[in-house]
């Protein structure tokens, strides 16, 4: 017998139309029917939050944005605290490619508070001191939107959040998701060049080879017929190993 999940989850959730949200959330995971997992290609799920900027209309508050949505397991950690001044000192960066960060935790807003004022008033970490966190953290005290995000990975931790992160476009579309364990702190480089790279994928409709960096070539679509393919290795301006790799600088 073939079960289709996702038939099975959208059941679950029209027999529960009377209950909001976390009800839905709580009763899919207790029954053991479903679990929310937001997949690449699907619309960023909305929801509403509050945060140490104050309330929170997500994705609809950044319309016309990129956002970085980023789960970190707890406030006052070594780790997490390591990462928040490394995005706080990026976010200049991020901000120029028109894009906005957003935290999470399963932290109090008070908690969010003071420990972002702890990082300012007494961390230091590489040379960098008075570090001001700019951008919001959501407070999920009751675990909605982690649970909605796919964020709480049982095997992990029970009650925290793994290093998620999600790459949402303008159109609010979720196109590409990294995780990382609870023990191993993100590669900012890396968090900046997937948003360039996806950026420059969309502006100059290419994809883009292994390790690419920017200003590095690009890789053009592959061909999909046999005239395509016999003109493909003709084509001015590119650089053909094969009639399927063909690369060009931008």
């Amino acid at each position: 017998m073939v079960v289709n999940l996702a038939n099975i989850c959208n059941l679950v959730v029209q027999k529960s139309d009377r209950l909001n949200l976390k009800e839905k959330l709580d009763y899919m995971e207790n029954n053991n029917t479903c679990w929310s997992m937001p997949r690449i290609g699907d619309q960023a799920p909305e929801f509403r939050a509050m945060t140490t900027h104050g309330k929170l209309n997500f994705p609809g508050d950044y319309a016309g944005k990129w956002k970085i949505l980023f789960s970190h397991p707890a406030d006052f950690t070594p780790v997490c605290t390591t990462e928040f001044i490394a995005f706080a000192k990026m976010q200049q960066e991020f901000e120029a490619l028109n894009t906005q960060l957003v935290g999470l935790s399963v932290d109090s807003l008070s908690s969010h508070i003071d420990w972002v004022r702890n990082i300012q008033e007494k961390i230091e970490w590489e040379g960098n001191k008075n570090v001001e966190i700019g951008f919001p953290i959501i407070v999920d005290l009751s675990k909605t939107v982690s649970k909605l995000y796919g964020m709480i990975m049982p095997g992990e931790a029970n009650n925290a959040c793994v290093r998620a992160v999600f790459f949402i476009d303008p159109s609010d579309k979720i196109r590409a998701i990294i995780y990382y364990p609870l023990v191993l702190g993100r590669n900012f480089d890396e968090i900046k060049r997937v948003i360039i790279g996806l950026q420059t994928a969309d502006a100059h409709d290419v994809a883009l080879p292994a390790n690419w960096e920017p200003g590095k070539d690009v890789v053009v679509h592959y061909p999909v017929t046999t005239a395509e393919a016999q003109e493909r290795v003709k084509e001015e301006g590119l650089t053909c190993h094969e009639w399927y790799l063909c690369s060009k600088k931008l």
